[in-house]
């Protein structure tokens, strides 16, 4: 890999420290661009060197870092992509969340590839950056406000509609550590990190650019362009189903699967509401498409509410995960309830798929009668109760009731009550996404090691949830070869998605897969000058992996923590296509065994110093060797 900063990258890092109202630049040093491209790579780069793994995640000392890629803010399609790092308050380990829109774009175009804030402010502020310029601005009449309203009024109070705005509701203000924060409609929406920002009195960031990008080789660019806007054409699915959809087309191919959770997962098969819930209904409430900058997909749905008391609601999405988290886990079959769910849980800033998980959690413990309305302060939590579902949204997100229970997320409320451990769905304390695993291996592998916890786009298997034969066909049931193939998705997907910044759903829609290395290795070239073979773009995926891995060791995670819950590991699947289908121990530790293995990493799960070495760790070898004394 040879070359220097040519295009792409805006060259800079803003410091940001909120405790004395000051900020600094700093250079973007060119081996970091090298080594970890941008975006998630950067995030994990400087918290791997800036916070120690043991900082309280709502503590000043923890940092909140927003990256960004040499691909966003050009013509790249699909590369608006911003990466949010932290600790994680919801579970302690490396937290990165990404989030598209348009703040990602105008935050390059204000000139800038990293922004570290620091410390914490002796009042509530908001920041306001312009090419350059950094203001601290006093937020305390914001305080208390929803996402949207909170972004209208400091546009108003800029005097600039086309100013971005990424702010945080009442559950960042209330340090719920399953708070999001929401630029726009998209949201930095998994672990936490609307809490981080919270407990920072930060309630918003406010940003404004007029700087271009500049591309190193134009002619190269063009080529690049063209191949990649060819493979999207080709594509069976990204402008015919996919542009047409959004991800709710994924409910088809997970119904027929048998593998779309319902009822907190103890019903996977039995009850499956996709007419109600899936695409029929989503079509029915469909009145256009929202983009993100830059993207000729188009893939985001708006919905407005058609019938009862919700008529009239308008969200962006549902997507499919909150079809799923406050339509499926927690039994509910009317499609207008999700929607007003979902644009609740933005304007209060929480994380669709924790929220309705936790919920879902607790209607099962209410039906099984280990829990009662003494407990829920009067809630009929049964399955299906989208009014109880509402109400629990509102209360977690200002920690009332039963509701600031639920507020820590499933884990942790099952250990203040006392009970439900073995059936709170989530690994390392964040909340399982929409797919049961049960019936899809190397998925379910990427849920138990990916260094955020259950994060399906950390590790995404496009092979067994889309049938896509690359390099071959995959068998789903199967427990052998799923090491080395979740491997393989979590380096490609962190390396060609996380980093350079590119949207996940693009990668997985067949032609863009099979070229994924060589497509991000000449943009690379194209955009940055910084020339790379495919093979080394994909170590790059390998370099952030094992950085986040070995913070996570010293921060206390062990191989113990790479698994699944009893749920997972002891129930089959009770009906449809993945009947009778689960995780035993002994095939999770043959995965696990496999997975560490072609890693290069001890039996425990942890780097060896020459794995460490050979990726250019060689600080982060002599911090876990030094632990280890």
């Amino acid at each position: 890999m040879t070359g220097e900063l040519k295009g792409g990258y805006a060259g800079k890092i803003l410091r940001i420290n909120l405790a004395e109202q000051t900020f600094s630049e700093e250079p973007l040093p060119v081996e970091m661009a090298r080594d970890f491209i941008g975006g998630a790579g950067f995030g994990i780069k400087t918290l791997f060197d800036e916070v120690p793994p043991d900082t309280d995640p709502l503590g000043p000392e923890n940092k909140m870092i927003l990256s960004v890629g040499p691909f966003c803010g050009t013509t790249v399609p699909c590369a608006s992509r911003l990466a949010v790092t932290a600790k994680s308050p919801l579970t302690g380990a490396v937290g990165v969340s990404l989030t598209g829109g348009y703040f990602p774009a105008e935050m390059k175009f204000a000139g800038y590839d990293i922004i570290i804030i620091e410390g914490k402010a002796e009042k509530p502020c908001y920041l306001w950056i312009k090419d350059g310029k950094v203001s601290f601005r006093s937020a305390e009449k914001l305080w208390g406000t929803r996402t949207f309203d909170c972004q209208q009024i400091i546009k108003d109070d800029l005097r600039d509609q086309n100013i971005r705005v990424a702010a945080i509701g009442p559950a960042g203000e209330n340090l719920v550590p399953m708070a999001c924060i929401i630029n726009e409609r998209r949201a930095a929406g998994r672990k936490g990190l609307g809490a981080v920002m919270g407990s920072k009195n930060l309630k918003a960031i406010a940003i404004r650019g007029s700087n271009e990008v500049a591309i190193a080789d134009r002619e190269a660019y063009k080529a690049a362009l063209a191949n990649m806007n060819r493979a999207m054409k080709e594509s069976e699915v990204t402008y015919p189903l996919f542009s047409k959809h959004g991800s709710p087309l994924a409910y088809g191919a997970t119904t027929e699967m048998g593998i779309f959770a319902t009822k907190n997962w103890s019903a996977t098969g039995a009850w499956d509401p996709f007419e109600k819930i899936g695409l029929p209904a989503a079509e029915a409430r469909n009145i256009g498409h929202h983009r993100c900058y830059n993207c000729p997909v188009a893939c985001s749905q708006m919905s407005v509410a058609g019938d009862g008391d919700y008529k009239g609601i308008m969200t962006e999405g549902p997507e499919y995960e909150t079809i799923y988290s406050l339509g499926g886990t927690v039994g509910v079959d009317n499609f207008d309830a999700v929607i007003a769910g979902d644009r609740l849980c933005d304007e209060l800033g929480l994380d669709t798929i924790s929220a309705g998980v936790t919920i879902g959690w607790a209607m099962e413990l209410f039906e099984r009668g280990e829990l009662t309305l003494a407990d829920t302060g009067g809630v009929e939590l049964n399955f299906g109760n989208d009014k109880a579902m509402m109400q629990l949204l509102n209360d977690m997100a200002y920690r009332r009731g039963f509701g600031d229970i639920l507020a820590d997320g499933c884990k942790k409320a099952a250990a203040r009550l006392g009970k439900g451990a073995e059936i709170a769905m989530h690994v390392k304390g964040l909340e399982m996404p929409a797919y049961d695993i049960r019936g899809a291996k190397a998925h379910g592998l990427n849920y138990a090691t990916s260094y955020t916890g259950a994060d399906h786009n950390r590790g995404y298997s496009n092979h067994e949830i889309f049938g896509i034969p690359v390099p071959a066909p995959v068998d789903r049931f199967a427990v052998e070869g799923k090491g080395r193939e979740t491997k393989e998705n979590q380096d490609i997907a962190a390396a060609c998605c996380d980093c350079p910044t590119m949207c996940n759903f693009i990668l997985g829609q067949g032609p863009l897969l099979m070229m994924a290395t060589q497509n991000t290795a000449d943009l690379m070239k194209a955009v940055s000058g910084l020339e790379l073979t495919p093979e080394e773009v994909q170590t790059v995926g390998e370099r952030v992996t094992n950085l986040a891995r070995v913070f996570n060791v010293l921060a206390g995670f062990s191989r113990a923590d790479d698994t699944f819950p009893e749920r997972i590991l002891t129930e089959p699947i009770p009906e449809g296509n993945s009947k009778g289908n689960y995780i035993g121990r002994a095939d999770l530790d043959k995965m696990l065994d496999e997975y560490y293995a072609v890693r290069g990493w001890t039996r425990e799960g942890v780097p060896t110093a020459e794995k460490l070495k050979s990726l250019g760790l060689e600080q982060a070898a002599a911090r876990l060797a030094q632990s280890q004394k």
